[in-house]
């Protein structure tokens, strides 16, 4: 490895340059994984990359641009506008004029922070092989990337690196930094290194060099989890630039907030907010809570949860703290269930294991003579003409008879839902 300077950052020094190098991912970048495929044919469309902080978003485009030799070009969506935008188009017309390669990579940081109207103005260069996007995002591109230009985009989701994965890059970085193999270190421990870093790669490697630095030039590094937590105390802001310990502070928040105390759910808030947090990713946090943590046990909750994204959306800093706020009490004190989540994962658990049962014939539409000829839609029955509007009839396919996906929650809203159930179901329910 070249003798980099030690101004430039360690996870920069240690930015791998080939696929063979990067770490992580192996569902995408492994041996016959289909990003990696892709990238090996030459053809590459445009694609989103969906993942935490320092996972490889960033490393991967630039791989992906070495590799095929393509123009590369980036642009960070918190710094660049519209203008921006169409300097990049320029200088790629200007390109394809002289040289018959493919079009440039345009790489995009933090997508999900571009407004509608760049948005709108990326997406005709897109349409037209202008560019090849690569976005990067660590927000849902469903909610936060227009559908047109999400509907020309694979996406692909990265994830947290793994302790495997961590301690690969930590030897990496021990044996093949020039500066580090100059220092005497003695690595005891890494429970502490790994757990602060959070399956973030660049945290990881930047407080390796912290710990690193905070010994004298010359003087024996000896790294173990009470010096790790020692170090970081002292340069916190340094190893946190975002602020907050962004990934455990929303964790906290979350955790209050389905552990029904509103007092925890508002301090770990205030900090979020404190430290510059974006006011929409809180109210997108809530909102998925109230139907994975809340549910059918309060269905109002969604209801709210949405009502406080929009608001929030539409009214800003620093009015919209009192709307959270709001959101984020109601949240805490209402009754808890995951009936719903666990209804869904077990139903997809199921698909998963088999997902070619045929649909029974009597639930099948029949628009066609033929179709009726063929039995579609016979023995069907409408509920709404029987008493009370239900008629006892069998709704899943063969094989999957009788079983229970959603179990009410133990709560008042959901009791009520188990009567009705045990009423009309009394084979599958039963009254508490």
């Amino acid at each position: 490895m070249s003798d980099y300077s030690v101004s430039i950052p360690l996870p920069e020094r240690m930015r791998p340059a080939t696929l063979d190098d990067f770490v992580g991912q192996e569902h995408l970048v492994g041996s016959d994984s289909i990003l990696r495929k892709m990238i090996e044919s030459g053809n590459i469309s445009s694609f989103i990359l969906w993942g935490p902080p320092g996972v490889g978003k960033t490393t991967l485009a630039q791989i992906i641009a070495k590799r095929l030799d393509r123009e590369f070009y980036t642009l960070s969506a918190i710094s660049s506008g519209v203008k921006d935008l169409r300097d990049v188009f320029e200088k790629a017309s200007q390109n394809s004029i002289f040289t018959q390669q493919a079009s440039p990579i345009l790489f995009i940081d933090e997508i999900h922070r571009f407004t509608k109207a760049q948005q709108d103005a990326l997406l005709g260069a897109v349409e037209t092989g202008k560019v090849t996007l690569i976005g990067a995002t660590t927000e849902n591109p469903s909610f936060e990337v227009i559908t047109p230009l999400l509907s020309r985009c694979q996406v692909y989701v990265l994830k947290s690196l793994e302790v495997s994965h961590l301690q690969k890059l930590l030897d990496r970085a021990l044996t093949s930094d020039a500066y580090l193999r100059k220092r005497n270190i003695t690595v005891k421990e890494t429970a502490a290194l790994f757990r602060y870093s959070g399956g973030d790669a660049r945290k990881l490697l930047n407080i390796l060099e912290i710990v690193v630095n905070s010994f004298k030039p010359g003087e024996p590094v000896e790294i173990t989890d009470s010096i790790i937590a020692e170090r970081l105390q002292e340069n916190i802001s340094i190893y946190d630039k975002g602020g907050e310990m962004h990934y455990d502070i929303i964790s906290a928040f979350i955790k209050s907030l389905r552990g029904s105390d509103p007092n925890g759910a508002v301090y770990w808030m205030a900090r979020m907010l404190a430290g510059g947090e974006d006011p929409l990713f809180i109210a997108r946090r809530m909102l998925i809570l109230s139907c994975e943590d809340i549910g059918l046990a309060n269905p109002n909750a969604l209801l709210l949860a949405q009502a406080t994204f929009d608001a929030v959306h539409k009214i800003g800093m620093p009015e919209a703290r009192i709307i959270l706020s709001h959101c984020a009490i109601y949240l805490a004190t209402s009754p808890k269930s995951n009936s719903a989540i666990v209804a869904v994962d077990t139903a997809l658990e199921a698909v998963r294991k088999d997902d070619h049962y045929p649909v029974p014939l009597h639930l099948r539409n029949a628009p066609t003579t033929l179709m009726k000829e063929l039995g579609y839609a016979k023995d069907y029955k409408y509920a709404h003409s029987f008493e009370g509007n239900f008629v006892d009839q069998e709704f899943l396919p063969e094989g999957l008879e009788g079983t229970v996906f959603y179990e009410p929650g133990n709560n008042t809203k959901e009791q009520d839902i188990t009567r009705r159930m045990a009423a009309l179901w009394p084979k599958y329910y039963k009254d508490k």
